[in-house]
């Protein structure tokens, strides 16, 4: 496929939201970008085709291929076989015939960082960490790049945090840093949501509750594979609620880098084919700001990094 600079053209879903799934600002726009997707009952695992109105399936025209991308991970694929299928174009969707899933379910882990942006350090006057400050989320949070996120009644305090995620592409144990992105697959968007009173006064000062609550990791629906970003540290990151610009940052404020990243977990915790590293958000979330500002039902959470794409999730009740 030749390279090509897309155009913004958004497509609406059943919330009315538009959605961007292309790439924003990158010219080099190529075939290696995954996507999870349901066609009625069935289930599927293709390529979004270059210009982003369709995808090829990849389970469909062959069915060895594992229809979730966890699965395809841990499996012997060949990149030069998916490179066929897709020029061969067997089994083709419109965007508008499926609907898309988050590009990775029913991780092993979902690893976060905290404090990794100079930014949102800054904003809270604290130093720049030495060694980088893990947290996680349950697997469970994961949902859509347009399903809705649940406002708990038990939070009065619900933030916003966009984030670039790391998907991990093969086993992954003791590897030097000058090796971590060959463990690597590909890269996606992804938002921690967080209930930041959960976080600060309650559950004893542990995390897990105000980062783990249902709905609470937005995912979005292109994994891109790392060959189409060879550098992941020069990518725009912003983030609008109701369409008002609040986060807008680069990768390149990243304090401990992917590779680091990958390193320091692998000589801690065997990292396996499927597993998400959020790497955490630049400045401007809600409770640094002055009044602090938190979502609220009805609000829309536009998320977007150039090169991956945007994702828009509602806020509703959790009735």
């Amino acid at each position: 496929m030749s390279l090509s600079r897309v155009s913004c053209r958004f497509l609406k879903n059943s919330f009315g939201i538009q959605n961007n799934i292309r790439s924003f600002g990158c010219t080099n726009y190529q075939a290696m970008r995954f996507v999870q997707y349901r066609d009625g009952c069935n289930r599927g695992l293709g390529i979004q085709l270059n210009g982003g109105e369709s995808l090829v399936s990849l389970s469909g025209a062959d069915p060895t291929i594992p229809v979730d991308m966890v699965s395809f991970l841990h499996s012997e694929y060949s990149m030069e076989r998916i490179e066929k299928i897709v020029k061969e174009k067997k089994k083709v969707f419109q965007l508008n015939q499926v609907e898309l899933l988050p590009c990775i379910t029913k991780p092993d882990k979902v690893i976060c960082v905290g404090l990794n942006y100079k930014g949102h350090c800054d904003e809270q006057k604290k130093p720049y960490p030495i060694e980088p400050f893990f947290f996680s989320k349950f697997p469970s949070t994961i949902i859509g790049p347009n399903d809705a996120v649940r406002h708990s009644s038990k939070s009065k305090a619900l933030d916003w945090e966009v984030e670039m995620a790391v998907v991990i592409g093969s086993i992954c144990k003791n590897v030097d840093i000058d090796d971590a992105y060959k463990y690597v697959f590909g890269y996606t968007i992804a938002q921690d949501i967080s209930a930041r009173d959960w976080q600060k006064t309650r559950n004893n000062g542990q995390w897990l509750i105000a980062k783990s609550m249902d709905t609470f990791c937005p995912l979005g629906s292109v994994l891109v594979h790392k060959n189409e970003i060879p550098d992941p540290h020069i990518l725009q990151i912003k983030c609008s609620i109701n369409g008002v610009l609040k986060q807008s940052g680069s990768t390149e404020e990243l304090i401990h880098r992917v590779d680091k990243l990958v390193s320091f977990l692998s000589n801690l915790i065997t990292l396996l084919p499927g597993d998400i590293i959020l790497t955490g958000t630049p400045s401007g979330v809600g409770v640094f700001r002055e009044p602090k500002e938190f979502l609220k039902v009805g609000d829309i959470i536009e998320s977007e990094i150039s090169c991956i794409g945007k994702m828009a999730n509602p806020v509703i009740a959790d009735n």
